[in-house]
């Protein structure tokens, strides 16, 4: 009897630490490999210095573009952006420009 209650009290401790082991195995894991773990707080690192860079480049298109969209005002037109618009909407070339055409496909 006496040799049964030793064997389940050591029993019982080697299975406590060994749940615990995994419990503390588990929480380990998924601190280093989970969704909110460290390589996916490096991979959001990567991807917000990449989006970062997306919008400063976007940004300045942005700007080109009401740049562009400026000097079409009708209050004052810059006269190179009209005569760049109306040769690309129209077809039409300068007499004094150089002309290639290509086969048509």
């Amino acid at each position: 009897m006496v040799s049964r209650t030793r064997l389940k009290s050591l029993l019982t401790g080697v299975a406590l630490y060994a749940i615990a082991a995994a419990m503390v195995g588990y929480f380990g894991t998924n601190a280093y490999t989970g969704k909110y773990g460290l390589n996916a707080r490096q991979e959001l690192d990567q991807e917000i210095i990449a989006l970062t860079s997306e919008l400063q480049r976007l940004k300045q298109e942005r700007a080109a573009g009401e740049q562009r969209v400026s000097l079409l005002r009708s209050d004052r037109v810059d006269p190179d952006m009209l005569d760049e618009r109306v040769r690309y909407q129209l077809d039409y070339a300068h007499p004094a420009d150089l002309v290639r055409m290509l086969p048509a496909k």
